[in-house]
C-alpha cells in the first residue's frame, strides 16, 4: 500500500515551538530536581532537542514503551521493555512523550511511577490528539494539539519503524 504525506508542522514551527517548552518548563522547575524521563523510541528526537533548552539541570532517564506495533491505532497491549536506571524518589519527574492520542500508554506509566514516591509527576507531549482520548490524562507541556488530523509521523513518531527520521510533522495519508 502506498502512503502520501501531508506536511502538519513545518521544522521551522517545530524548533521555535520547542525552544518555547524548553523555557517553560525550566521557569516551571528552577532549580528543584527534575528527572526527565524519555518514552522510547518515539521520543527521542523530542527528547533530545527539548532538553538542550532545559536549564534545570536535570537527570536523564529512558523507558521503552509500545502499544501500536505496525499498525495505525493503539493495540491496547503495552509492552514495557526498558525500566529507569535512576531512582525517581523525592523528585520531580516529567514523562517526555511524543503523541499522547488515546492516553493509555501515559496513564500507565503514571501508575507505574507513582508507586515510586516522586515529588511530582508530570506530562509533556510533543502531539496531543484528544480526540481519542480514553482517559482522564493531563498534559501539563503541550507542543502542538492537532485533533482531527489522522495518523501522523515525522520528528521521531512512525509507522511500522518508518518516516522517524523526518524534520517536521505530517500526517500519513494511505492510498490504494
Amino acid at each position: 500500500m502506498a502512503h502520501r504525506l501531508n506536511l502538519l508542522v513545518p521544522a521551522e514551527t517545530i524548533a521555535a515551538r520547542v525552544a518555547e517548552m524548553g523555557r517553560e518548563i525550566s521557569d516551571a522547575y528552577g532549580r528543584e530536581p527534575l528527572v526527565c524521563v524519555c518514552v522510547l523510541k518515539g521520543a527521542f528526537l523530542f527528547f533530545a532537542d527539548l532538553l538542550r533548552h532545559v536549564k534545570a539541570g536535570p537527570e536523564i532517564d529512558f523507558i521503552r514503551l509500545a502499544s501500536y506495533g505496525a499498525g495505525t491505532s493503539s493495540s491496547g497491549n503495552l509492552v514495557f521493555s526498558k525500566d529507569l536506571e535512576v531512582s525517581i524518589e523525592g523528585k520531580h519527574v516529567l514523562i517526555v512523550e511524543d503523541i499522547v492520542d488515546s492516553g493509555r500508554s501515559v496513564e500507565f506509566l503514571a501508575h507505574v511511577f507513582a508507586r515510586r514516591n516522586p515529588k511530582s509527576l508530570k506530562i509533556c507531549a510533543l502531539v496531543d490528539k484528544q480526540e481519542r482520548r480514553v482517559t482522564d490524562t493531563q498534559i501539563a507541556f503541550t507542543g502542538f494539539n492537532l485533533t482531527g488530523k489522522g495518523f501522523l509521523v515525522g520528528y521521531g513518531m512512525d509507522y511500522a519503524e518508518r518516516y522517524r527520521e523526518l524534520n517536521a510533522i505530517y500526517e500519513l495519508i494511505r492510498e490504494g
